[in-house]
């Protein structure tokens, strides 16, 4: 029985389509484009929630993702997302929610440095995940440069299924509920529009991880190059 999004991301990797893309990231101004099988985006969420486990943040904690409101569909925001839920934190895409544990940033960190978080982790967003170019000051994280050293896989104890995985203005679900989100589409290879949080995480994660399908996330306005990827990516919904 299927209790998480970490169940199902084991799950594919082990049924032996784990070689095979789940999430293809592009920015269009910049030309990137990242592409992450489930095998490679399993090692990045595995990486990533050791390094929670490491700075003591687990099953109930909230992780607030300041990444989800500036960059909704970059697949470090997914990774962050998913590895929060493999520890059994709670995703909070909202401004405040009580106590948080840590907040997570990109690249304009300045000012959270003074945060009342317990922990406040940085993300340089580049396209291979590389940290920043200078040292960030006390109390800032490097998320590039400290997830790195971490296992491949996830070394931390199981964590509840009905533990609450999201927070939104509009809805919470838990570990249990995410893992049901559109479970009944077919398994289709989506071309995803960032927008808000959860529609983005739905459609770029979500959706693509419990039907069996993969994602495109385009972000960038480029008429022609989007009819070009829905060709050489052959995307079908």
């Amino acid at each position: 029985m299927v209790t998480s999004i970490a169940h199902r991301l084991d799950a594919r990797i082990r049924s032996g389509s784990g070689g095979e893309p789940l999430i293809t990231y592009y920015e269009l101004s910049s030309g990137e484009r990242t592409e992450l099988s489930a095998t490679t985006f399993g090692n990045w969420v595995a990486k990533t929630a050791n390094l929670l486990g490491e700075l003591a943040i687990g099953e109930g904690d909230v992780v607030r993702l300041e990444l989800c409101d500036q960059a909704p569909g970059h697949w470090v925001t997914l990774v962050w997302e998913a590895a929060s839920w493999r520890a059994g934190a709670t995703v909070a895409a909202v401004p405040q929610m009580g106590r948080i544990a840590a907040v997570v940033v990109g690249p304009d960190w300045m000012g959270y440095e003074t945060s009342t978080s317990t922990e406040v982790i940085a993300c340089s967003l580049h396209p291979l995940g590389l940290g920043f170019p200078d040292e960030l000051p006390t109390g800032v994280h490097d998320y590039g440069l400290e997830v790195r050293g971490q296992p491949d896989v996830y070394s931390g104890p199981p964590t509840s299924a009905s533990n609450t995985a999201w927070v939104d203005e509009a809805r919470s679900l838990t570990a249990a509920e995410l893992a049901d989100v559109g479970a009944d589409e077919p398994a289709r290879r989506r071309l995803v529009r960032p927008s808000d949080p959860w529609s983005t995480v739905k459609g770029a994660l979500l959706t693509p991880l419990n039907s069996g399908g993969s994602s495109v996330i385009v972000v960038g306005d480029d008429s022609a190059e989007l009819s070009r990827l829905y060709e050489t990516e052959r995307v079908d919904g």
